[in-house]
């Protein structure tokens, strides 16, 4: 072997050797491997370096031999039994990683993606050495999980930095300095202005970094600010199971994919959650079982476009055709060929266990091919419940928002998705005042909530994104007070067509889904029913269907049987119900 080659090789082994070392093996094997050998005396020169030589050469023969490194390459070094940390960078000790019992603070702003987000960083830091607080003055590090969708959503952020700010400077000397972080969307998107702009937050890590906060928190304990706002073509945390923030908890957050290809016009996710890219189908599936076998009733299926899911990791099936779009819609981007799709995902799942409920957020309109629909009609345990987001009634503004649909196509869709689940509950999302929309496009949007009578609905004013093509493209030519008025007015309708969708339940008899007591009264249980309603109903003692005679309090995880009054009934979620009821079985 030529000596290159050996010291190459040994760098392999070695991966971080000791330069010294190398260096030792190096002149070793030249000695050794070199064929030429001089006849001729010593120089005057070698001579004079005949002491250093001689001194040198006693200590190379006492060194480390290439047979020392291939030893040490090959067996496992042992290491001390401390938490489940992954190995520090060469600034930092293992120790350094380690929680060492400091208390985490969590607070989870924005939508179900935060909530799943708090539940796989709260898993990284318990897994190094963190305990978790409810209660804030005894925190030593708190995080806040943030959404950045709106400018209302990112100043309520601003507002509790300037309350932590307070508690930061009233820490007694005798504490470990309380660090504060920012988590999720806003760390993305303003990532150095939150440092600049507020000295008292001590670390930010985008929705790609949560596996690095051990190393984060380390850094920030020596009194450096520490980021990690860095976004991932592949980052789905398939191999962390999320610790559930409630232990009495009855359903769970189940996260399928990250990131959204669809660059709707107005959308920053894409810019603070990445690419599109889709856990591996055999994890979601070990995640839904561990949460069956401990009890919980029911999982929501997450993702930024959900029914967009394509699970690649499998090779057989990356030839697989793609799933058909919607009849009238399109996508901005090239369609997506092979993987196994989410109608495969959710025939999966539902299969798991047949008393978890199983509902699925968010979707985007496109992706509602017939297997899909087929599906959530037969299978008992799949909601009959769709949250499909318009945005607009109008065509004109729909298009400039790239959504890729007109409102026929909308429409059509859902008349076909009501011929396909008969009785299915319908929820969206709309934006007022989005860039150019007229008064015309407005009463568009108001005539499309009349026509479809959604049962529930997230409304809001719009509110520009930097790096959004909105901002680079259009112009937010539209006042806020005409913002405000247009909003308010689609509340208004809103709530009268949900009044009369949901009065349709009047009489009917519901499955519920116990949660716990309602926050309106003490003698009162919530629950939801299979198209997502809240229900509220007496705490009474009922019937238990599986031991006929025996009456007992339900709990939350009961399915009970409701029946709905005609009495007062709600204008847009809860179902004001009457006291004949009874605890049942999932399918009685």
């Amino acid at each position: 072997m030529h000596p290159l080659q050996c010291v190459l090789q040994a760098q392999r082994c070695l991966r971080w050797g000791p330069l010294t070392s190398v260096s030792w093996l190096l002149l070793r094997t030249c000695r050794a491997h070199s064929g030429v050998r001089s006849s001729a005396g010593p120089s005057p020169e070698r001579r004079q370096e005949d002491g250093v030589w001689k001194d040198f050469s006693s200590r190379l023969a006492t060194g480390p031999t290439f047979q020392h490194f291939i030893r040490s390459a090959s067996v496992p070094q042992e290491k001390p039994s401390t938490p489940d940390v992954e190995d520090p960078p060469p600034y930092l000790t293992v120790d350094d990683l380690l929680g060492r019992q400091r208390k985490v603070y969590l607070e989870t702003y924005g939508c179900q993606m935060n909530v799943n987000d708090t539940e796989i960083a709260w898993s990284i830091l318990q897994k190094s050495g963190y305990l978790r607080t409810s209660n804030l003055q005894e925190a030593d590090v708190v995080l806040l999980v943030t959404c950045s969708i709106r400018e209302k959503a990112e100043q309520t952020i601003w507002n509790r930095l300037h309350q932590l700010k307070s508690l930061k400077s009233k820490r007694l000397r005798s504490q470990v300095p309380l660090r504060i972080g920012i988590l999720g969307c806003m760390a993305e998107r303003l990532k150095e202005e939150i440092l600049n702009r507020e000295k008292t937050v001590d670390i930010l890590a985008g929705p790609d970094a949560y596996r690095d906060l051990p190393r984060l928190l380390a850094v920030a304990e020596s009194g450096q600010k520490a980021a990690n706002v860095l976004l991932s073509m592949d980052e789905t945390y398939a191999d962390v199971l999320p610790v559930q923030m409630s232990p009495s908890a009855t359903s769970a957050f189940v996260s399928i994919m990250r990131g959204c290809d669809n660059m709707c016009s107005y959308c920053i996710v894409p810019f603070t959650r990445g690419r599109e890219r889709s856990r591996p189908v055999a994890s979601i599936l070990e995640e839904v079982r561990k949460l069956s076998e401990q009890g919980l009733k029911e999982v929501t299926l997450l993702g930024q476009n959900v029914n967009s899911f394509r699970d690649n990791s499998e090779v057989q099936f990356n030839n697989a055709v793609s799933t058909n779009l919607s009849r009238g819609f399109s996508t901005n981007y090239k369609a997506k060929q092979g993987g196994l799709r989410f109608a495969y995902l959710l025939d999966q799942v539902s299969r798991i266990d047949p008393e978890m409920r199983i509902r699925f957020t968010s979707p985007h309109p496109k992706d509602f091919p017939d297997e899909v629909l087929q599906l959530i009609h037969e299978r008992d345990n799949i909601c009959k419940q769709i949250h499909l987001p318009a945005q607009s009634g109008s065509s004109r503004v729909l298009e400039a928002m790239r959504r890729g649909y007109s409102r026929e196509a909308y429409v059509e869709l859902i008349h076909h998705i009501r011929e396909s689940i008969p009785g299915v509950s319908l929820s969206s999302d709309f934006i007022a005042g989005f860039c150019g929309e007229t008064e015309e496009d407005h009463l568009q949007t108001v005539s499309l909530l009349q026509e479809v009578q959604y049962n529930m609905g997230f409304l809001f004013a719009y509110s520009m994104r930097q790096k959004t093509r909105a901002y680079h493209r259009l112009k937010d030519d539209i006042p806020e007070e005409v913002k405000l008025r247009r909003l308010e007015e689609l509340i208004t309708v809103f709530r009268e067509e949900a009044t009369k969708a949901n009065k349709t339940f009047v009489g009917c008899t519901q499955l519920v889904l116990v949660e716990g007591l309602s926050k309106r009264s003490a003698t009162d249980l919530y629950g939801r029913n299979d198209g997502n309603l809240k229900v509220i109903f007496p705490d009474v003692a009922m019937e238990d269907v599986t031991n006929p005679g025996l009456r007992v309090q339900a709990q939350p995880g009961d399915y009970v049987l409701v029946k709905a009054f005609p009495g007062i009934t709600s204008r847009t979620t809860h179902l004001h119900t009457a006291p004949e009821l009874r605890l049942c079985c999932w399918g009685t």
